[in-house]
């Protein structure tokens, strides 16, 4: 069963724009956090974003500080990620992640998710 599904992936040159987002099917959004996620092939999964349940918290990996946002419309049930100035390093396959059980707060660790999306490829060309 498919809870979550990532969109907006793409090819991009340096420098450029793309916006994700993640639309819950499931009903898995409410009273929970969420955040973004990256891996390359080969690497680990890396930490990208988080926002608290109602929105007034975030965190950012370092490298993406200044450039990507991230934001949710829980009445829409969908998250976003806007991603600005690209750079070719943010090439992955991006996935939305979800808490659970009324886990309110931000968490940068694989292990605070339970629910996972698919992934969608971003690839930033120099």
């Amino acid at each position: 069963q498919v809870l979550l599904v990532e969109s907006g992936g793409g090819q991009v040159q340096a420098g450029g724009s793309l916006t994700l987002s993640c639309a819950d099917s499931g009903g898995v959004f409410g009273n929970n956090a969420m955040a973004w996620f990256r891996r390359v092939p080969g690497k680990e999964r890396e930490f990208v974003a988080t926002v608290s349940w109602g929105g007034g918290s975030t965190d950012y990996a370092d490298s993406v500080k200044g450039r990507f946002t991230i934001s949710r419309d829980n009445g829409k049930r969908t998250g976003y990620l806007q991603m600005d100035s690209l750079k070719p390093e943010d090439t992955a396959v991006y996935y939305c992640a979800v808490r659970r059980g009324r886990a309110f707060a931000v968490a940068t660790r694989s292990r605070d998710y339970v629910y996972w999306g698919q992934g969608t490829q971003v690839t930033v060309s120099s």
